[in-house]
Formats: C-alpha cells, sequence, structure tokens
C-alpha cells in the first residue's frame, strides 16, 4: 500500500449538507485554497471535512491538535538508531510530499508558536522549511490544508493570530435544524424517526441552557450516543442521562432542569 492510499477514506461517510458547504468546499480544493472550519462541539466540522476528503477521492491526513504539540510533532525529526540517525516526517510534512488533505483539528489548543509552521503553506509559495533537515518542500498540487475550531472557547490566550485567520477562506457550522438532526440520529443509530425527534428536543432544551450555566450546548455527537445507547436496550430517559446530562454538567440545579426536560419529552 502507498503512502497515499492508506490514508484514502475508503467508505462513504454519512453527511447531510446544512447548506452549500458541499459546493463551497469543493471549489476551494479546486482552487487549492486553505479553509477554516468553525463551530461547536461536536456539530459536524470533523464528519464534513472526511466526507469531501471521500467525495474528492483525496487521502485525509487528521492531527487532533493539543497544548504540548511542537512544531515537529508536526513537521518531523530525526530519530536516534543503532546505525545511526534517521528524519521521520511529520504528518503535516506526509501531507504536502503525497499531496493529502492534512487536517489539523481544534488548531487553537496548540501554541501559537507552532502553528506558525503552517503559513508559508497558505499562500502562494505553499512551501514547507525542514530547517534541521536543510530542506525546502514544495507541496504536492493537490496538497490542501485545513484548520478547525470552537470559536466558543476563544480567549486572549487561546485564539488565532490576524495573520493566520488571514489566510484562510472559512465555513460557520452550528448544529442542525431539528428535522435534519433527527434525521442523522435516525441514520446514525438505527432508532425511528419519531424517536429521534424526541432526543433532538432534549437537546434543544439544553441549548438554550447555554449560557445560563453552560459553557455549551449538547452537541450531535452525544446525542447520536443517547440514541445508539437506545437502540442497544437502554430505556430513553436513561440514556438521555448518561448520554446528555452527566457529562456535559455537575450543577445540581443544571441538572434538574435537563432531568425535568427529559421527563417531560418522554411522558
Amino acid at each position: 500500500m502507498t503512502d497515499s492510499e492508506q490514508y484514502r477514506v475508503r467508505q462513504e461517510p454519512f453527511y447531510r449538507q446544512q447548506g452549500n458547504e458541499v459546493a463551497l468546499y469543493a471549489a476551494a480544493y479546486a482552487a487549492r485554497l486553505p479553509v477554516m472550519v468553525k463551530g461547536p462541539t461536536g456539530c459536524g466540522k470533523s464528519r464534513f471535512i472526511e466526507y469531501m476528503a471521500w467525495k474528492l477521492d483525496r487521502p485525509l491526513i487528521t492531527v487532533a491538535c493539543n497544548e504540548d504539540m511542537t512544531a515537529s510533532d508536526l513537521v518531523g525529526r530525526y530519530l536516534l538508531e543503532a546505525g545511526g540517525t534517521r528524519w521521520l516526517d511529520g504528518p503535516l510534512t506526509t501531507a504536502a510530499r503525497i499531496g493529502a488533505i492534512c487536517y489539523l483539528d481544534e488548531i487553537v489548543e496548540a501554541r501559537q508558536d507552532t502553528t506558525v509552521v503552517i503559513h508559508p503553506l497558505t499562500d502562494h509559495r505553499r512551501t514547507l522549511p525542514l530547517d534541521k533537515k536543510g530542506e525546502l518542500l514544495r507541496a504536492h498540487v493537490d496538497f490542501q490544508l485545513v484548520i478547525s475550531y470552537n470559536p466558543g472557547y476563544q480567549s486572549l490566550m487561546k485564539d488565532l493570530k490576524q495573520s493566520t485567520k488571514q489566510r484562510f477562506t472559512a465555513f460557520d457550522f452550528d448544529y442542525p435544524e431539528a428535522e435534519l438532526e433527527a434525521t442523522i440520529l435516525a441514520s446514525e443509530s438505527g432508532i425511528d424517526r419519531a424517536l429521534a425527534a424526541q432526543l433532538v428536543a432534549v437537546g434543544t432544551a439544553a441549548r438554550r441552557l447555554k449560557g445560563h450555566g453552560l459553557d455549551e450546548g449538547v452537541s450531535t455527537r452525544l446525542l447520536v450516543y443517547a440514541a445508539t445507547l437506545v437502540r442497544h436496550g437502554v430505556a430513553a430517559g436513561d440514556a438521555c442521562r448518561m448520554a446528555l446530562v452527566r457529562p456535559i454538567t455537575d450543577d445540581r440545579d443544571i441538572r434538574e432542569t435537563l432531568e425535568h426536560a427529559i421527563d417531560a419529552i418522554f411522558a
């Protein structure tokens, strides 16, 4: 298996578009423009990128960013072996070499001195300096850089520099409308549409509490978890408590409010 083949998305990921984002992304890829995907936790950002990689038949290399990630983790480093040293490409370098889509998930979690390494890949140069190796890598013609983050967690300490933001085209994502979200739940878990609609109603009630005790609303991902539990024989109320209440808050008042909503919806 070639380097690129191991990163192929071989089966179509389930995705239902909310607008014209599929056509817009395809246009951005055709122009090889870098893309930023913004939206709350669990609203489908990563699934969308996976779906587009499948649709465009491009390899996809995903990096889950974190505060301990260094530029070497992205670019590569020399490894010490018995016979000497060996250079090992990082995921960003690999993607640039083979013409993959490189997806940096939750990029604001990485340090700003790490993220600046992507700058030469996001303008007309499309190059990646490998300083430790003494190589200037010119990105493959099919390479594209994609980043995502959750604007709800922005702060002075965790936000992208304007010099980084203004290198990307961007999409705003949000949770799907109720009817579409119910379709997603039914398709992902196998439950019927009526029950899926009830779970979405619980999610909607929880999202109204954002900014009033909750930092973030219930994600579509958690709703799918609840639906999956129901599909495996768990009572709907218990599934909601397990997937939609306990993970997101320990506040007694918020929990009681959500409990009342669950009891009312599944009465």
